[in-house]
């Protein structure tokens, strides 16, 4: 995958009320707008709840963590939520290092995101 190219896989989750936005490749200045488009459009429709899946993401920028930030709080404003799954390595240390394990639900796998559980907290 060229370092400008994004793969979105929307799906919703088996009891459709989770949109899952699984993620590959590179989210920065080149890619960041299409899935801010997509997260703004999930958050706006009648299902809030999103778990965005980062880890198969090589690389992560400012605006990547921008079009995240700003679909957690369209979906605050509906009273919904962004989730994220990271595994240890550098989009998690990242991040950690931004101070955003406090802003986010942000947990280990898919599954623990689903279930809410097993939340990875700030250090």
């Amino acid at each position: 995958m060229s370092q400008d190219s994004l793969s979105i896989d929307v799906t919703a989750a088996a009891d459709g009320r989770v949109q899952l936005f699984g993620l590959g490749g590179s989210l920065d200045i080149a890619t960041s707008p299409t899935l801010r488009a997509g997260l703004m459009e999930a958050a706006d429709r009648d299902k809030h709840e999103i778990v965005v899946d980062l880890t198969h993401l090589e690389f992560l920028d400012s605006t990547g963590l921008g079009a995240l930030i700003g679909a957690h709080k369209r979906a605050a404003e509906h009273g919904g939520s962004v989730r994220l799954v990271a595994q240890e390595g550098q989009i998690l240390r990242l991040l950690r290092i931004t101070g955003l394990l406090d802003v986010f639900a942000v947990y280990p796998t898919i599954e623990a995101a689903l279930a809410d559980e097993a939340r990875l907290v700030g250090l």
